[in-house]
């Protein structure tokens, strides 16, 4: 990344063990982030707390990411839950909404909210009633519209200090996604590499 590791500190040391015991490695944007471990905390709860109460499916998030992700041409979240998606539906489904076109077992669902997730990313002034009205047809309430809306934003500031400020997906990111989706991640920083054995 762009910016050197920051001073250790109580919170550092917190966030890394997080990492430590969820993932057996500290995340390269978890580095980035320890610059404010507060705001990183803070995001997570708004996260949290957007997708407690919804009806939105692990599914419906993956589809979010990924297809936020791809619009913004973030690989490190597309790796990630590119993972996360292959796992909920399979690699094929990931990879259509990575490169937003047919394929795989896309659902209405699915293809609805690929595009309004592109669209929000692109251009949200450009969004119409009748954008809203697709999601509706797709089988979305207007809770779950909203909800869908806020979370592609919070992800789209998210990913955006991410890249702006260099961060690399980590190797391990990258191996564990399968390898249809890796190949489709052709966008954004590449992942770094793993040392050498």
């Amino acid at each position: 990344m762009f910016l050197p590791t920051p001073p250790d500190t109580d919170a550092t040391a917190r966030l890394e063990q997080q990492d430590l015991a969820q993932r057996g490695h500290v995340m390269n944007l978890t580095r980035l982030w320890s610059w404010r471990p507060d705001v990183f905390d803070g995001f997570a709860a708004l996260r949290a707390a957007l997708m407690k109460d919804s009806a939105l499916t692990q599914r419906d998030w993956g589809v979010l990411v990924c297809a936020t992700a791809a619009s913004l041409g973030d690989s490190y979240c597309a790796l990630a839950w590119g993972k996360t998606l292959a796992g909920e539906a399979d690699a094929a489904t990931t990879v259509s909404v990575l490169n937003d076109e047919p394929g795989g077992e896309l659902t209405p669902r699915d293809q609805a909210l690929s595009r309004w997730a592109r669209q929000v990313v692109s251009d949200p002034n450009g969004s119409s009633p009748q954008d809203v009205e697709a999601l509706r047809a797709a089988g979305l309430s207007d809770r779950e519209i909203f909800e869908a809306t806020a979370f592609i934003a919070f992800r789209l500031a998210f990913s955006t200090v991410n890249d702006a400020l260099g961060v690399r997906p980590d190797w391990q990111v990258a191996q564990a996604a399968p390898a249809e989706v890796r190949a489709a991640v052709t966008f954004g920083r590449p992942a770094a590499e793993a040392p050498a054995r």
